[in-house]
């Protein structure tokens, strides 16, 4: 007798049959004038990334992979508990010098953390994230297939993105999946930015906030990265009536009282900026005493508690020791069977990947097949050494080279990726070609926006020039 899980599975992975005949059938003509489409809207409604101000349009994969309603409330709650453990790192951190040993932050950016947070910041901690696993919809046992890769705490990139390339797809590709399969039938998933939205004023609410002005601050003269948060700003002035202004971290002024972005009062700050970039902007010569004050105040979304997210908060989580100091049974539970093994690399004995205790760099040397080294703190998949597809003097000048920083770099075991056909265009031929697709997941109290990226890399990332995948909520069966 089958299991529930299983008979979803079996269920979603029937789905996922019926959707990719339908993509076969429009055929290679068809394909190639609907992927031409789906180009031309996505540059219409601003799916921009910007690449040293060079602006590209952001590839939006024409298959959609579809999600049961009961498999979306999983994901709901189990990131969602992952998302709520990691806001409560900042109290850890100050805690329990365990906690201080495996995410470490330089003494600046310390003093800031111990200058800053008090017990009603860590009641009141709005933090609004992405979790990046890997998930497959349509495998029997996706329960368990469901794999955390890291967190994002902080200046969670494509809220204006995610739900653009939703709509582009519902709009272009929707309907000719249709016409060739009449009974599939599609729904789009909750909007990441009105998740953000609700956020934002539930926290104004709670520190009441005099007004509802909201400022999006971000390196806004950067020229790289994606086109988000002016767009993001227009769509909250139009459709929630509230005051948005976007402004750099270096255009605030303080008057003794509040913030100001040319004269006009701050009530609240989301931010694409971290504690690391204002003391650089601040060593620059610019005064950064709005936004420390905004922080001191508890106007600042994401809180300072996001300034822990490092890749070796994974290893807190899968620390046994750890774990039963600062986490229940239920999320101790969860770690084990969604949170792969993660380690800070040095040379230092500890629980290993096969839950023997040995020598961490021979265990990394042993298993290089099996691991990842990733930079602890960095982003936008940069500097990441999958082990069975680097050779192994590459992998051990890595190695040796991540010894010698402290608290640089992670290794974390290798979780297979969900491989996935998508057609492109090449030589104006239609090619139904595999691509690795990693589920990112937005986990708030009123739920949970999914989007999912793709690219032939190992490393998913769209600043490595990954696309976007649509994950829609169907109830096909």
């Amino acid at each position: 007798m089958l299991t529930p899980e299983e008979e979803l599975g079996l269920a979603g992975r029937a789905v996922m049959g019926r959707v990719e005949r339908a993509v076969h059938s429009l055929g290679d003509r068809a394909l190639r004038e609907l992927l031409r489409a789906i180009e031309g809207e996505s540059r219409a409604d601003g799916l921009i990334y910007l690449r040293d101000g060079v602006a590209d349009v952001v590839r939006v994969f024409s298959t959609p992979l579809p999600l049961r309603p009961e498999q979306v409330q999983y994901l709901h709650a189990i990131s969602l508990e992952l998302h709520n453990a990691t806001r409560r790192l900042a109290s850890l951190y100050l805690a329990d010098e365990r906690v201080r040993a495996a995410l470490e932050l330089p003494p600046a950016e310390e003093a800031w953390l111990r200058e800053l947070w008090t017990p009603a910041h860590a009641e009141e901690n709005p933090v609004f994230g992405r979790l990046d696993a890997v998930f497959d919809a349509a495998a029997s046992h996706w329960k368990a297939g469901l794999l955390f890769l890291e967190t994002n705490m902080n200046g969670v990139g494509g809220l204006h993105l995610w739900p653009t390339a939703e709509r582009v797809q519902a709009r272009v590709v929707w309907p000719a999946l249709a016409q060739v399969d009449p009974a599939l039938k599609f729904e789009l998933g909750q909007d990441v930015r009105n998740l953000l939205m609700q956020q934002l004023i539930d926290h104004l609410e709670a520190v009441g906030a005099p007004g509802r002005c909201i400022c999006f601050v971000e390196p806004k003269y950067s020229g790289s990265g994606p086109e988000d948060q002016a767009a993001l700003a227009e769509h909250f002035v139009r459709h929630f009536g509230v005051q948005v202004l976007h402004a750099d971290p270096a255009e605030l002024s303080w008057d003794n009282e509040r913030a100001r972005y040319r004269g006009a009062a701050v009530d609240l700050v989301y931010r694409d900026y971290s504690v690391e970039d204002l003391l650089a902007l601040e060593a620059s010569g610019v005064d950064v005493t709005p936004m420390r004050e905004l922080f001191r105040r508890n106007r600042v979304v994401s809180s300072l508690a996001a300034e822990l997210d490092q890749k070796s908060v994974f290893e807190v989580l899968t620390d046994p020791e750890l774990g039963a100091a600062h986490f229940t049974h239920e999320e101790r539970r969860l770690f084990r069977r969604h949170v792969p093994w993660t380690r800070l690399v040095r040379e230092r004995r500890c629980l290993l990947s096969d839950g023997t205790v040995g020598d961490l760099l021979e265990h990394a040397r042993a298993e290089q097949e099996h691991l990842v080294l990733k930079p602890n703190r960095d982003y936008g998949g940069r500097g990441v050494y999958v082990g069975r597809v680097v050779s192994m003097s590459s992998w051990e000048e890595a190695l040796q080279a991540a010894a010698l920083k402290p608290n640089g770099w992670v290794l974390q075991r290798a979780v297979p990726l969900p491989v996935q056909e998508f057609p492109v265009v090449e030589h104006d031929r239609v090619r139904h070609q595999p691509f690795y697709v990693v589920i990112g997941l937005a986990p708030t109290e009123d739920g949970v926006a999914v989007l999912g990226r793709a690219s032939q890399k190992q490393v998913v990332n769209i600043a490595q020039r990954g696309g976007l995948v649509v994950f829609p909520v169907t109830s096909n069966h």
